[in-house]
């Protein structure tokens, strides 16, 4: 799937994004290595430590089929760029190595790409 389909996709997901608190809707879209499609939205809480970000739903969503490698990352926020927080940056990290495409998206603005190597050059892994 291109990156402008994944981000149809994530278009039709936004809605899906419980956000009461900070009002930033997030939906990512994650290509997995056998080319199938899995979705995520960020889902918030009161306690904002408890809070899941589209990017990690998505990626939970998809290893809970059983997929476990992975191709690229459409992320969509009507509300601003939505650029991986550190959290989701590690838990990609453990699925994706560092040439993992990541595309940001936003009304109003070009998307941005990056590799995930870019975005955490000093990642966590045993």
């Amino acid at each position: 799937m291109t990156s402008d389909e994944m981000l149809s996709e994530a278009k039709l997901l936004i809605d899906r994004s419980y956000s009461p608190y900070s009002h930033f809707r997030v939906a990512a879209v994650l290509e997995d290595s056998d080319g199938n499609i899995h979705g995520g939205v960020n889902v918030e809480n009161s306690s904002y430590g408890m809070t899941m970000c589209a990017e990690r739903s998505a990626v939970f969503a998809a290893v809970a089929t059983g997929a476990r490698r992975f191709k690229k990352i459409v992320i969509y926020s009507p509300d601003g760029p939505p650029v991986p927080c550190g959290a989701c940056r590690q838990v990609l990290w453990e699925f994706c190595d560092k040439d993992f495409r990541i595309t940001v998206a936003s009304d109003g603005v070009p998307p941005r790409d990056f590799l995930l190597g870019e975005l955490l050059p000093e990642a966590f892994q045993l």
